[in-house]
């Protein structure tokens, strides 16, 4: 049986991986595999593809770009979510930030250099008019529980994460959220390293026939509002509006979209050239 290591983010989005791999879907096909939680988010999933801990990322489209500019030696090869992610932005309860505007110069709390939380940050920068050299400031904090330190302990002023996932936190009073930010491209998509696309492209093949089969229908599982609120403690009203939201993909992300977001990324200075369609996408 051949086994691959996949990586994600353990959110709603992924839902699906879990349930495919509860009914033993992959096993079917004689292939083992092995989900592997990445709190620390794009940073650290673009990390362990370079080393290999993983095959196989379903990760943030403008992190994935970004590092395969810098060198990660993998290929995005399909959309994953076709919507874009609707970022929140967040400031501890007690703090004295009200909107936007006020935390322009401040201390943005990022997962890791080159993570989502990272890249959108310039992103509501240019949104808001911003400079891009001198009104952003950034403090690492790892993961969601490191920003739930910083913030509290005043160590970093505001945080942007999916909004649905922080909700929670705003809801118990942890947070705040004074605005939404929403990646202007498709915000999930899958990425492989290219010596597993080299040496098991077939296994590749099945593994996004079985997942795409899923989220084709994803909306229509019976009570799957319900299995999203209890499985991540979300109000159920909450995963509905999210829902109504969300579009999986089942396609190859098209040029058109590669070059709109490396010209973006571009001009926020998040990536230092450009490069061709093939070199970021392998079609299966």
């Amino acid at each position: 049986m051949k086994k691959v290591n996949i990586g994600g983010v353990p959110e709603h989005f992924n839902l699906a991986w879990y349930l495919t791999l509860k009914n033993g879907e992959y096993k079917a096909e004689d292939i083992n595999l092995r989900w592997h939680d990445y709190y620390g988010g794009t940073g650290e999933m673009c990390k362990g593809l370079r080393n290999g801990d993983i095959d196989i990322a379903v990760i943030l489209t403008e992190g994935i770009i970004a590092d395969i500019i810098d060198g990660n030696p993998s290929k995005i090869v399909q959309t994953f979510v076709e919507s874009p992610l609707i970022w929140g932005i967040h400031v501890a309860n007690n703090s004295k930030f009200n909107t936007i505007d006020d935390i322009k110069g401040t201390r943005a709390a990022i997962s890791r250099y080159g993570s989502g939380s990272h890249l959108m940050a310039y992103v509501n920068a240019k949104n808001n008019d911003w400079d891009l050299e001198k009104d952003l400031k950034f403090e690492v904090i790892k993961n969601l529980d490191g920003a739930v330190k910083g913030l509290t302990e005043e160590d970093a002023d505001y945080f942007m994460w999916e909004k649905f996932t922080t909700k929670p936190l705003v809801d118990d009073g942890t947070f705040r959220r004074i605005g939404n930010c929403p990646s202007p491209w498709p915000c999930f998509v899958i990425a492989v390293r290219q010596e597993f696309i080299d040496n098991n492209e077939d296994d590749l093949k099945v593994i996004l026939d079985i997942i795409n089969n899923t989220t084709a229908d994803f909306k229509s599982i019976p009570s799957i509002d319900k299995t999203i609120a209890n499985r991540y403690e979300q109000e159920l009203e909450d995963v509905k509006e999210w829902l109504s939201l969300t579009e999986w993909s089942q396609t190859v992300i098209d040029k058109k979209t590669i070059k709109n977001i490396q010209n973006q990324l571009f001009d926020l200075n998040i990536i230092p050239e450009k490069i061709g369609y093939s070199d970021l996408v392998h079609e299966i």
